[in-house]
């Protein structure tokens, strides 16, 4: 069976962001590349210009006229992000000085070709996600049949392409989906997440690569949660986290009972002092509530991509203390849906099932280091709640009113 080919095509920006129509003279410039892909099919590609090593470059013409080829260096074709010198050569200066990726092109096996277009450009690499559902032109790739149809699919996807991070997309929005994993013993979450960083680097999990350029995220809060009693339409929790300028984010969860599905909602800037956390819940949200004891979380997220779909997981080491009493300490490992990298319609039902499948994964990884062995449901709520019953010292001091004040704007 012959090999698959693949290139990375490039053109003027101008085919991208359409600041002017197609020229007559506009340059093809094939750069013959192995394929990149983690997994076929994909829907995000990610190459690095100082792997590709020697590639064979092609410039042609819009009908297919080869104007010029030279084997160049990888980590040579675009320093700093503007054509390298061999490039400038072969195109000459006026088109080089506006040449971009415009995709990357993968040969399908039983004909045509699927494109990626370019989302993110850097000197050190660039980004890529699949805009053809199916292969797309005929023939050999001189030819050039497949040119209109890719540029066609880029712009009908133009606003989320061309727009910086407009690409994501999010599925159950407003639903935090998540598994949970108690550690116990509890590693050094800095070590655990570093370890399980460098397995997703390695492809230890199928088709998922760490996310690009947003592989790792560090986390340091105080929480003021308040248990949310009443209305019943209400139960969960409401906690107050102050953030580095002025006021704070409001986080609301709504569950009866621990789950994997939980409604949430994040209010940013809400100005109120620490003695007026429980009047805010009470009078603006019309809310029963109890405080909890306060606590500290350090968190370091690691965000994993499938290439395959472009659904964007995170794992997150997890270290919650009691501030009044830093002993009593939760350390939890978390799986949860973050987001899509895509601009095709994706079911949402493989967002679950990858998720099993992604979790499965985790739980292995976690448990053949003695950490967990299970997943839970197990909130933060639910700790607290435990915590203030085995240290009856970390109960609110005082009892929360009975029956709260609704706003008028308050919602239901």
């Amino acid at each position: 069976m012959a090999r698959r080919r693949a290139w990375v095509v490039l053109g003027g920006v101008h085919l991208l962001n359409q600041t002017a129509p197609r020229r007559p003279d506009d340059l093809t410039v094939l750069v013959r590349v192995a394929p990149q892909e983690v997994c076929v099919p994909s829907t995000t590609v990610v190459i690095r210009w100082d792997a590709l090593g020697e590639c064979p470059v092609n410039a042609l013409s819009q009908d297919g006229t080869r104007r010029g080829e030279a084997r160049i260096e990888g980590d040579s074709l675009f320093p700093d992000a503007i054509a390298g010198t061999a490039l400038r050569e072969l195109v000459g200066a006026g088109a080089a000085s506006t040449l971009v990726p415009l995709c990357y092109l993968a040969e399908h096996p039983t004909g045509g070709y699927h494109a990626y277009g370019q989302i993110r450009f850097h000197p050190e690499d660039a980004c890529f996600v699949r805009t053809t559902r199916e292969p797309v032109g005929q023939g050999p790739v001189e030819v050039l049949d497949w040119v209109d149809p890719v540029l066609s699919a880029h712009s009908d996807s133009r606003m989320a392409l061309n727009n910086h991070l407009r690409h994501f997309r999010t599925h159950f929005t407003g639903t935090e989906l998540e598994y949970k994993y108690t550690l116990d013993p509890a590693p050094d979450i800095w070590a655990a997440s570093m370890e399980l960083l460098k397995a997703l680097r390695d492809g230890e999990l199928e088709d998922c690569r760490p996310e690009y350029r947003e592989e790792f995220q560090i986390h340091h809060t105080e929480n003021h949660l308040f248990d949310v009693t009443g209305p019943e339409s209400e139960l969960g929790y409401a906690s107050f986290i102050p953030t580095v300028s002025a006021g704070y984010v409001l986080k609301r969860k709504w569950f009866a009972e621990d789950a994997f599905a939980r409604r949430e909602e994040l209010s940013s800037s809400v100005v109120v002092t620490p003695d007026g956390f429980e009047e805010y819940l009470r009078s603006e949200l019309g809310l029963q509530v109890r405080a909890m004891p306060p606590f500290q979380r350090v968190r370091y997220d690691v965000q994993c991509e499938s290439m395959r779909t472009g659904h964007v997981y995170g794992i997150f080491f997890d270290r919650c203390s009691v501030l009044a009493k830093p002993e009593v300490v939760l350390s939890q490992c978390e799986l949860e849906y973050r987001r899509s990298r895509s601009v095709l319609d994706h079911n949402e039902d493989e967002v679950l099932r990858e998720m099993e499948r992604i979790n499965a994964w985790l739980r292995s990884h976690l448990a053949a280091r003695g950490w967990a062995k299970e997943h839970t449901f197990y909130s933060k709520r639910s700790f607290l709640r435990d915590a203030v019953t085995a240290n009856r010292e970390l109960a609110p001091s005082r009892p929360a009113a009975s029956t709260p004040h609704r706003a008028d704007n308050a919602e239901g």
